[in-house]
């Protein structure tokens, strides 16, 4: 079974067939040319020559051969742009190469963006170590690069690269298209068939940063996942608020589950609004709720029971019962958490599915974006806002923000519009990447017109004293609605009635996934945040 690496600290490549497309070198025509039987390989044919003249007149031919083809060679698909990325993130990156350095170095000539330069070494058979499949070039090399060989990916398309890589130590990587051994797959840790997958393995191994699991790493991982249950009708995916799953003909139950991370004041009432907003985007009433509470140690009783009495007073306010859950102690956490877990009811004619999306249907924003994080700021971090020249009135409507979290409401009118094809609520990474996701789960790309989505004055304001962006700020309390063109008139009368800010921000186009936006009819680049910005401040 394949390692998994914790983190990998370095690459090293092999060169010819790998950095550089294959083919550049015919070796059947060098073994030929100097008397090598196929089977064996030319080094250690040269090597085995009975006399130095013999071995010298051997390694002439074979620099002739090398350097015409590399003067040829071109480099592999998405070499480039792997080096850049991995220098990006600051791993290191070597050549382990049976090649000559002169060799090497004509054949980077071809490249247009990387040089010998670009890599912290380079070893050829130049150098005084064994070639591959020898391990000593790879050790001396992690020696060099200052890291373990666990920690140390060795890339080729060879078995000599795949059984010095086993021999360091290190982990394997085999870009199958280019082998010619049957049985390389099998001994190598992973098996690819393009360099730019070389990204994914690395990511496996580079730590997070804080807040919600990558969109691309998620769907990765949850297309892997079976889906034997016929009764499940909306299954895990990107952009999908909650699961829901056929009880009967008629019955739908929709479940959800969150964790509230980011605040440390009215745990409890974040924990109920937040889980009950997903089930709402479904068309279901959210009626029961289980909170797991984690306390660090040295939490005390009358903490404890603030957040409980919190979780029961916000439920009572939602009419949802609070039902059971599990509080413990644990230095697992060194602040508070909450995780809800939370229920609610439907039928199947009403269950909003975003699947039901359809190319004309309109794209409605309510209230403005980021009003969770616009509160979150102001509630954590009011010293700073101060010192930034912020009054003290500005700051207390930025904290009156929350009041507004549910989205309950707008939920509710839009579930009862026929019309209404799917909803989805704006949480971590704010309003960029919940239209990304409705694009996803919906399948369908959106046209957004990027001067109609409102910004609070407020946290536009945050947005420049903190150098945030709003549109990746989390936004709880603002709900995305997709409604069929005939419904639009009607879905906002009736929002508009309860007093709830809605605009058009947009509009479904065809089949597939991702955004178009425009600015003023001019189309403009769509924002994305590996993580909420609000992870910028924390």
């Amino acid at each position: 079974m394949p390692r998994k690496p914790k983190q990998i600290k370095a690459v090293l490549f092999d060169f010819d067939g790998t950095l550089t497309k294959p083919g550049a070198l015919d070796f059947n025509c060098i073994k030929t040319e100097l008397g090598c039987p196929l089977d064996k390989p030319v080094l250690e044919f040269i090597q085995d020559l009975p006399t130095a003249a013999q071995r010298k007149q051997a390694a002439t031919a074979l620099n002739k051969f090398e350097n015409a083809g590399a003067k040829n060679s071109q480099p592999n698909c998405g070499a480039e742009e792997l080096i850049a990325w991995l220098k990006d993130r600051d791993i290191r990156i070597g050549i382990i190469s049976r090649n000559s350095l002169r060799a090497i170095e004509l054949a980077l000539q071809n490249f247009r963006t990387i040089g010998p330069g670009n890599f912290d070494l380079i070893v050829s058979r130049d150098d005084p170590w064994s070639p591959k499949p020898s391990p000593e070039g790879l050790l001396w090399a992690c020696t060099q690069l200052g890291v373990e060989p666990p920690e140390t990916m060795m890339v080729g398309d060879f078995v000599f690269d795949i059984e010095a890589g086993q021999r360091a130590g290190t982990v394997t990587v085999l870009i199958d298209k280019q082998s010619k051994s049957p049985d390389l797959s099998a001994s190598s840790d992973h098996t690819i068939s393009h360099l730019s997958e070389v990204k994914k393995l690395i990511r496996l191994g580079l730590p997070l940063t804080a807040g919600k699991l990558p969109n691309d790493l998620l769907e990765d991982f949850l297309v892997r996942m079976d889906a034997p249950d016929p009764s499940v009708l909306i299954w895990p995916a990107v952009g999908e608020d909650t699961a829901a799953v056929k009880v009967d003909n008629q019955s739908v139950i929709t479940l959800k589950s969150d964790p509230i991370t980011f605040v440390t004041d009215a745990l409890g009432y974040y924990a109920v609004v937040i889980n009950a907003n997903d089930i709402a985007t479904s068309g279901a009433t959210p009626r029961w709720f289980l909170a797991t509470l984690l306390f660090p140690p040295q939490t005390t009783p009358i903490e404890i029971r603030t957040v409980m009495t919190e979780l029961d007073s916000a439920c009572r306010r939602l009419q949802i019962t609070l039902c059971g859950g599990h509080t413990e102690i644990t230095d697992a956490v060194t602040r508070p958490v909450v995780t809800g877990m939370i229920v609610g009811t439907t039928t199947k004619s009403r269950l909003i599915d975003k699947r039901k999306m359809k190319p004309g249907d309109k794209v409605f924003l309510t209230k403005k974006v980021a009003v969770e994080g616009t509160a979150i700021v102001a509630q954590e971090r009011p010293d700073e806002l101060r010192r930034l020249g912020v009054s003290h009135a500005e700051i207390e409507r930025m904290r009156a923000f929350r009041k507004h979290l549910s989205i309950l409401e707008e939920a509710g009118i839009a579930a009862r519009t026929r019309g209404v094809s799917a909803m989805h609520d704006i949480t971590e990474g704010g309003l960029a990447t919940a239209l990304t996701e409705l694009s996803i789960a919906g399948k369908h790309r959106l046209r957004i017109e990027m001067d109609r989505i409102p910004v609070f004055p407020e946290t536009a304001k945050i947005g420049r004293l903190f150098g945030i962006d709003p549109m990746g700020l989390i936004g709880s309390g603002s709900l995305l609605i997709c409604c069929r063109e005939q419904a639009c008139h009607r879905l906002e009368r009736r929002i508009r009635q309860a007093e709830i800010e809605i605009n058009c921000v947009g509009e479904v186009l065809e089949s597939g996934r991702g955004i178009r936006a425009f600015r003023k009819n001019r189309a403009v680049p769509w924002p994305s945040f590996d993580a909420d910005e609000l992870t910028r401040l924390f």
